[in-house]
């Protein structure tokens, strides 16, 4: 409009030029304010545009500060966490060591103070008094009453009083002779015998069972038959010390004994057994007078029918069930031979046939001998049985009687086995597969017995009872036929028969 005033000014009355300014600066005024209209909305676009892209741009910086925080939050997190855990660590390892300090000082102590009661024990088994033992005691209950607590723990107190005065030089030997079935002087020379292979040392925690100590333990319990616990308390240790110390004095006696005292007869003793037998019975050529009896046993967990004994469950109308035990006696009263823990429903004959005795005279080491049985053994070229048939003739009873004392020195033999050893008699504690090492220490021990002159007490008298069995072949060879009538008519015509049968 300023414009305009000067050009009117300028242009004083020229009206034409002015209507024609007019004219022109109208139109060209409207496209002016079109294109300023445009660039306004083109500039609120891109200001639009720059807002949300500097927003766009101002929630992406906030989501990874919001990310750089959350990352940040969890490794701290994850450093506490850890730190935690090492100090958890390293408390229990602490704890741990300390635990393990303390075990260590208490096993240190109770060893020191086992060692201590151990020496004590021995200082007051030297003086000889159990009195004495006690006193000596006390003081140390005095002074660490807690230590003293804690060793019960390990050793608990027993009485050994009745074993203390059975081993003492002043007990009467008839005493010892009831209690053990031996003398002093047999019993000591087992004892130094067995004293390599039982013998144990001694620890820091307790003093070694002696060796007097353990065999008098075994050959007890052997002797009475009586149960564990009562074992236990006889000699002061535990009921399972004692049945072990069984089972290792047996099966050292088996493995050091045996050989000496329980051994096949050699060709010059062979020779001896057969002057005696026939000196005495008549019976030409015999070395030995063989037996079968029953072992009582607890019913097994398996093959329960195989130790059923029918015919002592028959006799007695209770079940029994038992093993055998096979034995060959020579003119002395020792055992020869012994074949043990075959089942008891087994016949005798089967169970020689199973025994070494068979596979010996297989081998041809019977030649020229044989032994004496019963009529529940059949008659062989080395075993000789008396006539089982009916209608027997004076030198068939003749015959008959002079085996039949023969057989009797097997009989007695046995009785006494049984009578030395009440453990033999009723049914034991002893598992099945440990009873033949049971056995034969038994067997070992009679031996000894028996070369040492160890009377059996009458009162421990045994009758034995065992049932006799019929062979399925009672005459295996004929030419052992002929040979026992032989022997049988020799015997009546040489006045060796008795008169008993008339």
């Amino acid at each position: 409009m300023t414009n305009g005033g000067r050009k009117r000014k300028r242009g004083g009355g020229d009206g034409a030029d002015g209507g024609a300014a007019s004219r022109k600066d109208g139109p060209g005024g409207g496209d002016g304010e079109g294109a300023n209209g445009r660039k306004r909305s083109i500039a609120k676009i891109l200001t639009s545009l720059a807002a949300l892209e500097a927003e766009e741009h101002s929630d992406r910086a906030g989501a990874a500060d919001a990310s750089r925080r959350e990352l940040a939050l969890l490794e701290s997190n994850a450093d506490h966490k850890s730190q935690a855990m090492m100090d958890y660590y390293a408390k229990m390892e602490g704890s741990f060591d300390a635990a393990e300090e303390s075990d260590a000082a208490a096993r240190s102590k109770r060893s020191r103070l086992a060692a201590s009661a151990a020496t004590a024990a021995v200082v007051a088994t030297e003086e000889g008094a159990a009195e004495t033992a006690a006193a000596s005691a006390s003081p140390s209950r005095a002074s660490g009453g807690a230590g003293h607590h804690q060793r019960r723990l390990w050793v608990k107190d027993r009485s050994r009083a009745w074993w203390d005065r059975c081993n003492s030089p002043d007990y009467p030997e008839e005493e010892f002779r009831r209690a053990f079935r031996m003398g002093r002087e047999t019993f000591d020379m087992i004892c130094e015998a067995l004293g390599s292979a039982v013998a144990k040392e001694d620890t820091m925690l307790r003093a070694a069972i002696p060796v007097r100590q353990r065999v008098a333990v075994c050959i007890w319990r052997l002797a009475t038959g009586e149960p564990l616990r009562l074992v236990s308390k006889r000699f002061g240790l535990g009921i399972s010390t004692c049945h072990k110390l069984v089972l290792e004095v047996c099966a050292a006696i088996k493995s050091v004994l045996m050989p000496r005292f329980l051994q096949w007869p050699d060709e010059a003793a062979a020779a001896v057994f057969k002057e005696r037998f026939q000196a005495t019975y008549g019976v030409p050529g015999v070395i030995g007078a063989m037996y079968t009896t029953h072992i009582p046993i607890i019913a097994p967990k398996i093959s329960v029918a195989a130790y059923f004994n029918r015919r002592h469950t028959e006799r007695n109308q209770k079940t029994s069930y038992s093993i055998t035990l096979q034995g060959v006696v020579g003119p002395d009263g020792a055992f020869t031979d012994v074949c043990i823990g075959w089942p008891g429903s087994m016949p005798d004959d089967q169970v020689l046939e199973k025994s070494m005795l068979h596979q010996r005279a297989a081998a041809g080491m019977m030649h020229n001998a044989c032994l004496v049985g019963g009529a529940s053994y059949p008659l062989m070229d080395w075993v000789l049985v008396p006539y089982t048939h009916q209608n027997l003739t004076w030198t068939q009873h003749a015959f008959n009687e002079k085996v039949g004392e023969l057989r009797r020195v097997a009989v007695d033999a046995f009785a006494r086995l049984k009578a030395r050893w009440a453990c033999l008699q009723k049914r034991t504690e002893v598992k099945l597969q440990d009873l033949p090492v049971v056995l034969g220490a038994c067997c070992v021990l009679h031996n000894i017995c028996e070369t040492h002159g160890e009377e059996l007490d009458p009162e421990l008298r045994y009758e034995l009872v065992d049932d006799d069995t019929s062979p399925e072949t009672p005459i295996r060879s004929e030419a052992a036929k002929r040979a026992r009538d032989n022997i049988a008519h020799n015997l009546l015509h040489r006045g060796f028969a008795g008169t008993t049968f008339f």
